[in-house]
């Protein structure tokens, strides 16, 4: 008896748990992804025991592990990329992305960590010297929107022309980061010869960085003068101004309804185009006189009688006169 009244006891609460988990998802259902959030990081910070349950879900997710890496050096390789990241903890998987048609690097990569702490660190310090290249590094389910897309971007990334062959993308960085701390910048080489190709960019944390080197009178390096500016003026294109979507206000045009065609298939019964037959407009009366009119046709002459000629026969039947040749010469008739 006491056992079977211990099975009813249990079946009693698993139901009641079953039922509550059902209630819960009911009511969670329905909130949006910012009110879950919110919930469930309150909950977290007060409650530890579910803090260590979210960690322990996100860090089985690769999107909080795996890092985009950009800006490598054409010959930047796997394992330079690898031992580059190695030091913020284990690397579970990294490589560098190849064209598969050249065989040649495309100027960026992917690590993934075992650990999302060594992710985290790994954010903490994005910019990286690789093979003589500031490389930068952010969660790749972010893409390029990551620091890269900031409102004053403009203002930070600068272009460096005018460079000597012998300037590297070490001696670019060493030779501006005078100025401040380097987000990203090297020297840009050409992908067949990997010969420089005169220019660079560098692009500063800060916004003051790029004016202090802006404005640096002593513009020398590799014994030359550069050529510094922002990046966005050296495009030449100019500045769209768009206008807010209110200011926009749609016209709509009437068409006149045409004429179906039977080889095409329109969407209305009366399709938009040219009437047929059009109308033609009516030309006004001309407001001169017209010139004098046209004389009247000549009256047609009644025929002239002549009285009819007899001719006279004598009872040989020859004619009593000779007949009358061209030119009033007498007409002769040769014997016979």
């Amino acid at each position: 008896m006491e056992d079977l009244k211990k099975r009813k006891m249990e079946e009693m609460g698993n139901n009641g748990e079953l039922s509550t988990q059902e209630e819960l998802r009911s009511l969670l259902d329905p909130l949006a992804k910012s009110q879950l959030v919110d919930l469930l990081s309150r909950l977290g910070s007060q409650y530890p025991s579910i803090a260590e349950e979210i960690k322990s879900i996100a860090s089985s997710d690769p999107v909080h592990r795996k890092l985009f890496v950009r800006g490598l050096a054409w010959n930047t390789t796997s394992e330079t990329l690898c031992a580059a990241f190695r030091m913020h903890g284990e690397i579970e998987e990294g490589a560098v992305i190849y064209d598969k048609a050249t065989g040649k690097s495309r100027g960026y990569g992917f690590i993934t960590y075992k650990h999302m702490e060594s992710a985290h660190s790994a954010l903490r310090a994005p910019s990286k010297l690789i093979d003589g290249r500031m490389a930068v590094c952010n969660l790749a389910c972010e893409g390029l929107s990551g620091a890269s897309t900031t409102p004053d971007l403009a203002q930070r990334k600068l272009y460096i022309g005018g460079l000597s062959p012998d300037v590297t993308s070490e001696m670019l960085l060493n030779h501006f980061g005078r100025h401040g701390e380097i987000e990203e910048g090297s020297v840009a080489y050409d992908k067949d010869t990997n010969e420089s190709r005169g220019f660079g960019f560098v692009t500063y944390k800060t916004v003051e960085g790029a004016k202090k080197a802006i404005d640096d009178p002593q513009k020398l390096l590799g014994g030359r003068a550069v050529i510094v500016k922002l990046a966005d003026t050296h495009k030449g294109k100019p500045v769209q101004t768009q206008l807010p979507a209110a200011a926009v206000v749609p016209l709509a045009l009437p068409m006149a309804p045409g004429y179906p065609q039977p080889s095409k298939a329109h969407p209305t019964a009366a399709p938009a185009g040219y009437t047929y037959p059009q109308t033609v407009a009516s030309y006004p009366a001309p407001a001169f006189s017209s010139g004098a009119a046209a004389p009247p046709p000549y009256p047609t002459q009644p025929p002239i009688p002549y009285a009819p000629l007899a001719a006279n026969k004598d009872s040989q039947g020859i004619p009593p006169t000779s007949p009358m040749g061209m030119g009033g010469y007498p007409y002769y008739i040769g014997k016979q």
